[in-house]
């Protein structure tokens, strides 16, 4: 008898989480107005700060992430861009330079100069130069190259390897279609069988798993859920989803801790607020896709009609709509900018103020920079998607991309504002219309 009553470590965890997060809140509803409107502060300043230093030097203890340095150029570049700030000019020639040197001289982007060309590296170094905009950083983007290095990556099952011998997954899927239509070389041969393969990763519980038979999660490194959903709106597919699922599994990853968890049973973490924030914000342009897979559902003797069999309605892009088994005809890449344009028919489909909490009272570090929960130390990693899961959840009450939310959307001062994204690449919206300009030509 007292064994069964034994807790599991996870359930040991879980219950260390929720008695550190409960007292932040509770700790925070017993102070004053004044003490409270103070913690929900963004530390706008010294988040700026810690993130200038990380671009100007790191220390020995980040050689374990050599690798890793166009997600470094991303994550501090992208935090430093949703804050409103840009920087300085010697800054800024210096990470062109260092991300020209990880271009490979057949196409893609190593995690370092002389590195293997990644696909995951590769939509770092890509998003970070968007970032930056200005034709000195876009037209360091060979394109040519890399659309050649894209399809050198692609498999006939529709999906892609991050590398050369690589791993097939959901992931590389989305960086490579992600990184194509930003760039204006979306194209069917690259989109072949995208479609198929990412269908067969949706589970039963209606998330979205790495490769075909795994568990659906959206965890920091593999990030599928959204990989999977964003991929099907760049390649016009998505009605093919089996969305009412997919919203059942993802409503239930927001804990009672009020921030989001990236799988079934796993402990909430910060940076899942954009990886499932941001997925909630895709969804709820989607609400007439949903509406009919809903009322088809009800359709047929025994023959329920879901988005993975047959959707009645197709989501228009510029591009056309596509039959459920073949991607839209016309030019692929005006995908983003038609879905960026869709008024968001129905309100959020999260408690965005009760995330908004869980980052700027649990997440921030008041001396700069964010963290995955209380009790950790802050990273480049969390900042920059706390901070993307903070701006989807201000600017999710929006109707559309160009009005900005009303103050009861934001939790705290309305001077923790911070840029809206395009939540399909996660940039700021003006640097993807930017780019969007400058690669509209063919290259």
């Amino acid at each position: 008898m007292e064994e069964s009553k034994k807790q599991t470590p996870s359930q040991s965890e879980q219950l260390k989480v929720q008695t550190e997060v409960f007292y932040a809140y509770k700790h925070f509803d017993s102070a004053p107005n004044h003490v409270q409107n103070q913690w929900l502060t963004l530390q706008r300043y010294n988040h700026i700060e810690y993130l200038t230093k990380g671009l100007e030097h790191l220390g020995p203890g980040f050689c374990c992430l050599d690798a890793n340095r166009p997600w470094l150029c991303y994550w501090i570049l992208h935090s430093i861009a949703l804050l409103g700030e840009s920087v300085d000019c010697d800054l800024e020639d210096n990470a062109i330079d260092f991300l020209s040197h990880c271009q490979d001289p057949d196409g893609g982007y190593g995690g370092g100069p002389g590195q293997l060309p990644h696909l995951a590296t590769t939509y770092a170094a890509v998003n970070s130069l968007i970032t930056l905009g200005g034709d000195k950083a876009l037209s360091s983007i060979n394109r040519h190259k890399l659309h050649n290095f894209l399809l050198r990556m692609k498999v006939s099952s529709g999906g892609f390897r991050m590398h050369d011998a690589g791993e097939i997954d959901v992931r590389a899927c989305y960086t490579a279609i992600s990184v194509a239509s930003i760039l204006n070389i979306l194209d069917e041969e690259l989109t072949e069988n995208v479609g198929n393969y990412i269908l067969s990763c949706q589970t039963y519980e209606g998330g979205i798993a790495g490769e075909p038979g795994t568990e659906a999660h959206v965890s920091c490194c593999n990030r599928y859920t959204f990989c999977g959903l964003a991929t099907m709106i760049l390649i016009n597919e998505v009605d093919r989803l089996d969305l009412l699922s997919l919203i059942d599994w993802m409503a239930f990853r927001q804990g009672v801790e009020s921030g989001f968890q990236g799988r079934t049973n796993k402990l909430v973490d910060g940076c899942y607020s954009f990886w499932q924030g941001g997925a909630m914000a895709l969804l709820q342009r989607l609400s007439s896709l949903i509406d009919a897979q809903m009322r088809s559902s009800f359709i047929g003797e025994g023959e329920q009609t879901t988005g993975r069999t047959k959707a009645s309605v197709k989501f228009e892009s510029g591009g056309g709509s596509a039959s459920a088994g073949s991607p839209a005809q016309g030019n692929l890449s005006d995908a983003g900018l038609s879905f960026l344009n869709r008024s968001a028919e129905a309100d959020p489909f999260f408690d965005t103020i009760g995330l908004q909490r869980y980052i700027l009272l649990c997440s921030q570090d008041p001396h700069g920079g964010l963290k995955d929960k209380p009790g950790k130390h802050r990273d480049y990693y969390h900042t920059c998607y706390c901070l993307s899961g903070l701006s989807v959840c201000q600017h999710s009450w929006s109707k559309t991309a160009k009005s900005q939310p009303l103050p009861p959307a934001i939790s705290g001062p309305y001077t923790n504002l911070l840029e809206p994204i395009q939540p399909l690449f996660n940039v700021v919206i003006d640097k993807y219309h930017q780019a969007n300009d400058f690669f509209s030509v063919s290259y």
